[in-house]
């Protein structure tokens, strides 16, 4: 099954996909949808057209594993997700994914816009590897692993 990532974000969105077998997460785009559910219909639309059957949301826990202002908008995005895709959604702890993003593209070279455009794709795919990894293999076709949402780890 493929599975989207999703790195939101009040700006931009990064946008990763899975391949069919689960294992391995890409880029897709970065949406710039400045309305939330604006932007949860655009996801809904990329989700029917790769034919996901499944939405990942990195929740930006803090460091001591509270929630704050970004994370209720995370939980917010999710439930439009629910709604606007009809798919299960989950919430998945993406605590230094962007801080990985910066340190992939700064080891890749990559600097200026071209880094700008590109960040939040790399942290989408980094939430969604990230999760895909926490999967068992006999899990990755339906992917439905309880234990995998950010309510177990958080």
């Amino acid at each position: 099954m493929i599975i989207l990532g999703i790195d939101y974000g009040e700006q931009r969105t990064g946008v990763a996909a899975s391949d069919p077998m689960g294992i391995l997460a890409s880029p897709v785009t970065v949406l710039r949808e400045p309305a939330r559910k604006k932007r949860a219909a655009e996801i809904a639309r990329l989700a029917a057209e790769r034919q996901a059957g499944k939405i990942v949301v990195g929740l930006p826990v803090n460091m001591d594993g509270t929630r704050g202002e970004k994370a209720h908008k995370c939980e917010q995005l999710a439930e439009d997700l629910r709604r606007a895709a009809g798919l299960p959604v989950v919430l998945w702890d993406e605590r230094l994914s962007t801080v990985a993003a910066h340190r992939a593209l700064s080891e890749a070279d990559v600097r200026g816009q071209k880094r700008k455009d590109m960040v939040d794709s790399v942290a989408a795919v980094i939430i969604l590897q990230s999760y895909l990894d926490s999967i068992a293999p006999a899990d990755r076709k339906n992917s439905d692993n309880p234990s995998c949402s950010a309510e177990r780890h958080s």
